[in-house]
């Protein structure tokens, strides 16, 4: 080997791009390159320290066992130690050791910097298991919805024959309460997996936040203050309200049960405008360290507290499906990925900042309108109203593959003076339209069945049947379904569960072209 490359190799070693130490079999270090010392962002002499301070505590057995080996002689596995350093900053690297040639009292180390690549795979993770468990949370809660709406519509032809008065009407009513609690849990598994049915509008934030103070202050009891700080020239933001007091409820519920011993609950809302002048606030954490806000105006929705915290470790899991950090039967676990749900499908951002001890704020930010991007009354389509008379006339073909919602939605229409044709395919819808088609006026069609689906089987009546009208039910929401089906085409949409009432109501509503 020329002498002079052998001169020049330290130079390499001192610049090379990888942390390089040379270690005694103590672990002291005898040397180190600037590599290293750009690593563990602080100042560190070349020698004199210990190389096992910088390792966390968790990986220096396995790195004192590795040592030994090569201090006897012995055969070592050459892969890379996955470690993270004993540093303020989270720091992850791959250690490479080996002995310097035949002198086994030295040691060299290499270290290459994982970090980024480590955050890569569990951002990539947290995103495949979140995408995981909204498909898991939709699935079930369509199957929910099903069986939801053959309870509730049972117990809606049970109260005709039980009216109140009667011994059985109060039995019923707990039955159907209870349902229509469960049919609000489904919602929560919907808003997660963001395929509930939203009906956005202009809403003022200030107003709604009024309307909701009341309702607020029983939540949390008299031990906690409840103060609201309102700015100026907000804006508007479109969001439905439902769920936009959803996502304060559940967020004052989180803020009371982390004040136990009481404290004050701070709600303020801003108009704010993000851009590269006026970035985001660095202390806020987002629920993934992909997702950034984009640039623009926002109403800046502000929920404080001041209770325990929550420690940083796990400000980034508390958006995540059924993760709680309330004791074991506390809670469902779902209500900041609700909150988190509805955000997102609004088009708006959530992000968190806490301190343990001091408290914690989360801070939502909602897309800003301006008052004259509000549409005037007079051109705002007005509520429709059914009379209370819900009896009709027609032939109705009803596509039904869960045996019990066809059952009641049959029963209740027939109850109201419709001629009700059933089928629990679409096949089977397609037969019958070709032998009666000319009678039907309106089907009532199940969107996802085995088989040929719904939109599918209308896509094959239409054609030959043009007059017809469509009523999908679903226990999806309606955006989920548009964006499979279109909206080009007429259509209307019942989403499940539906009471009779409901049921009856959009069926005069089609007919009549209301």
């Amino acid at each position: 080997m020329p002498k002079d490359f052998i001169l020049s190799l330290p130079r390499f070693i001192s610049f090379s791009p990888f942390a390089i130490a040379v270690i005694g079999q103590d672990g002291w270090v005898l040397d180190c390159n600037d590599s290293l010392r750009e690593l563990l962002k602080f100042r560190v002499a070349d020698c004199g320290w210990s190389f096992f301070d910088i390792i966390k505590e968790d990986n220096r057995s396995d790195i004192k066992a590795l040592i030994a080996k090569i201090s006897q002689g012995q055969p070592i596995d050459r892969k890379p130690l996955d470690i993270t350093l004993n540093t303020e900053e989270v720091i992850t690297v791959s250690l490479y050791i080996n002995s310097m040639g035949y002198d086994r009292s030295e040691i060299i180390v290499h270290m290459i910097n994982t970090t980024e690549q480590k955050n890569l795979e569990q951002r990539f993770t947290h995103s495949q298991k979140m995408q995981a468990v909204g498909q898991l949370a939709g699935g079930i809660a369509h199957d929910f919805n099903n069986l939801l709406t053959a309870m509730i519509g049972f117990c809606d032809l049970l109260l005709m024959r039980h009216p109140a008065g009667d011994q059985s009407f109060a039995d019923i009513m707990q039955i159907k309460q209870n349902a229509n609690r469960a049919a609000n849990l489904v919602r929560q598994l919907l808003a997660f997996s963001r395929r509930q049915t939203l009906q956005p509008k202009m809403l003022d934030i200030t107003d709604v936040l009024a309307e909701l103070s009341n309702l607020v202050r029983r939540l949390i009891g008299e031990n906690i203050e409840l103060k609201m700080v309102h700015g100026r020239d907000l804006g508007l933001v479109k969001a439905d309200q439902g769920q936009l007091e959803q996502v304060f409820i559940n967020l004052a519920v989180n803020a009371r049960d982390a004040m136990q011993n009481g404290g004050g609950l701070t709600i303020k809302t801003s108009h704010v405008t993000i851009n590269a002048r006026t970035p985001i606030n660095r202390s806020l954490i987002p629920p993934a360290e992909d997702e950034a806000i984009t640039d623009g105006d926002y109403v800046l929705v502000e929920v404080m507290d001041t209770g325990t915290g929550i420690p940083r470790t796990l400000l980034q899991k508390i958006f995540e499906p059924f993760f709680s950090t309330k004791e074991v039967g506390s809670g469902t676990g779902l209500g900041l990925a609700t909150v988190y749900g509805i955000v997102k499908q609004t088009g708006g951002y959530i992000y968190v900042q806490s301190q343990e001890g001091k408290g914690t704020t989360f801070s939502i930010f909602f897309k800003r309108y301006k008052a004259e991007d509000a549409a005037p009354p007079e051109a705002q389509a007005p509520e429709r109203t059914v009379n209370d008379d819900l009896t009709g006339k027609g032939t109705l073909l009803l596509v039904e593959d869960e045996t019990p919602v066809r059952t009641f939605a049959a029963r209740a229409l027939r109850n109201k003076g419709y001629t009700v044709l059933e089928a629990d395919c679409g096949e089977m819808a397609i037969e019958m339209m070709e032998e009666q088609g000319n009678e039907v006026e309106l089907i009532i069609t199940d969107v996802i069945m085995p088989g040929i689906n719904g939109p599918s089987m209308i896509e094959t009546i239409i054609p030959k049947f043009p007059r017809v009208k469509v009523i999908f039910i679903s226990g999806y929401a309606e955006d989920v379904f548009v964006k499979s089906y279109g909206s080009q085409r007429e259509f209307h949409f019942l989403p499940k569960p539906f009471t009779l009432k409901q049921l009856a109501s959009k069926v005069k509503e089609v007919l009549n072209g209301v």
